[in-house]
C-alpha cells in the first residue's frame, strides 16, 4: 500500500528552505529596479492624471472576411480580432469627423 504522507513529511529540508525565504520589501524592489540596466530608460510614471477607461461592450457577430485579410492579421500574432476591431474603430472615427 502506498503512503499518503505529504512531500514535506519526507523532505523537511525543503520546508526549512521555503520558510527561510522572505519576500523583498518595497524599498529592496526599488533598489533592484534602479540598478537594472533594462529599466534605465524608463522614467517614473505620474499616475495622478490617469483615468479609468471602461471599454465598450462587445457584441459577438458572424462576418465574412477575405482569407488574405484574416491571414495578415493572424500573422501578426495573438489578438488579431482586437486589431481588426481597432482598425474598424479608426475608420469609424474618421468618418464621424466629416
Amino acid at each position: 500500500m502506498k503512503s499518503t504522507s505529504s512531500a514535506s513529511a519526507t523532505h523537511p529540508e525543503k520546508d526549512q528552505r521555503k520558510a527561510s525565504q522572505t519576500l523583498p520589501t518595497d524599498a529592496e524592489i526599488d533598489v533592484a529596479v534602479a540598478s537594472d540596466p533594462d529599466w534605465a530608460e524608463f522614467d517614473s510614471i505620474d499616475w495622478s492624471k490617469a483615468e479609468i477607461v471602461v471599454p465598450p461592450k462587445k457584441q459577438a457577430i458572424s462576418i465574412r472576411l477575405d482569407e488574405d485579410l484574416i491571414g495578415f492579421f493572424k500573422a501578426e500574432g495573438p489578438g488579431y480580432q482586437r486589431r481588426i476591431n481597432a482598425v474598424l474603430r479608426g475608420y469609424m472615427k474618421q468618418r464621424q469627423k466629416r
